[in-house]
């Protein structure tokens, strides 16, 4: 993996030069793309909750260390030199941080992406239905077929960015009986999805990006072995179901980010890397009621943290740097692929 990772910042070194400052690259990409449109969850929205009560605390809506980067979908938008991508559906709906606030719908923003998203089923983590601290805070998580439905047809000129599953293994690992038959089907849901956007809705660059390394999350840590083992376990059920069933679309480009993800925690250092374990953001009240990069910012990380050299925000999601790496990965693919 180490000379893939020289190997690729030699590929990159003049295609990458506008990912991390928010400008567009030096060089015009092979296909000239008209416009970003991407679907998935927390790790590709761009402030569906970035809505008053969220933003009080300081943050920006975005699952990471609000105000100190962007997350990959925006760094992708800038290295294309395309517009800022902005949320299509804004609001909450909770008893506590629902209140007051109006859920709206944006036309002409193509950032369908949703917080706690999953594939069809509409109750994913912080849906009001699932009760207790969901309740609270009242996210949409309109699933991925939803938001492809709020889309429609595509001309072809588009970049389309895909990244989901996440949040059905999370939901799914609490009754293991059913997980494993649950994922596989939520992952066959998925193909069945985006292979229908490039025969019959007409979209021809679709990017796919799996789900990364789950087991190795300190939210999964911190629950031990054998929970990581079963994470890791559905996390493969999952990316092996979506790599079998788009293997052979060649208007979809699949990106690895799990293998990619895995070797980022076990060899940090090659990455600019520093800590892989350890959120770097104070998850605690009253600065963050609600325990979530959400509510983060560059006021309430760590005391001393060193957050751009940091993998994680919170439990699961990205610092800045981490979705830096992630955009990185997917640059490289698109070059690769001739998309770039």
């Amino acid at each position: 993996m180490r000379q893939y990772h020289l190997a690729a910042a030699m590929l990159l070194a003049a295609v990458l030069s506008g990912c991390g400052g928010g400008g567009a690259g030096s060089q015009a990409p092979k296909v000239q793309f008209t416009s970003q449109v991407s679907f998935g969850d927390s790790l590709s929205d761009v402030g569906s909750y970035a809505v008053s009560t969220i933003t009080a605390y300081g943050g920006g809506g975005q699952y990471t260390i609000n105000g100190t980067g962007k997350n990959w979908t925006e760094l992708m938008a800038a290295q294309l030199g395309l517009p800022a991508p902005c949320a299509y559906k804004t609001g909450l709906n909770g008893s506590v941080f629902g209140v007051g606030v109006t859920i709206a719908t944006h036309p002409g923003c193509t950032g369908y992406a949703q917080g706690g998203a999953r594939i069809t089923n509409p109750y994913g983590p912080g849906n009001v239905a699932l009760g207790g601290a969901n309740a609270l805070l009242g996210q949409l998580t309109e699933p991925i077929t939803t938001q492809i439905g709020y889309h429609g047809s595509f001309t072809g000129t588009e970049i389309v960015f895909v990244m989901a599953g996440a949040n059905d293994i999370f939901i799914e690992a609490n009754t293991p009986a059913t997980a494993g038959a649950n994922v596989v089907a939520a992952a066959t849901d998925l193909v069945t999805s985006i292979n229908d956007l490039t025969a019959n809705q007409g979209a021809k660059y679709v990017v796919v990006v799996n789900v990364p390394d789950i087991a190795n999350t300190p939210m999964a840590i911190s629950q031990g072995a054998a929970a990581q083992g079963f994470f890791d376990q559905l996390v493969n059920a999952y990316n092996s179901t979506l790599h079998a069933g788009l293997a052979n679309n060649a208007n979809v480009l699949l990106v690895d980010a799990y293998t990619v993800n895995r070797d980022q925690i076990n060899n940090p250092a090659a990455y600019g890397l520093t800590n892989v374990d350890t959120p770097a953001c104070n998850l605690t009240a009253p600065t963050n009621p609600i325990g979530s990069s959400l509510m983060c910012n560059s006021s309430n990380v760590i005391t001393g943290v060193a957050v751009d050299h940091y993998l994680f925000a919170d439990g699961v999601h990205p610092t800045p740097y981490g979705y830096l790496l992630l955009a990185r990965l997917v640059s490289k693919e698109m070059l690769i692929k001739g998309w770039l």
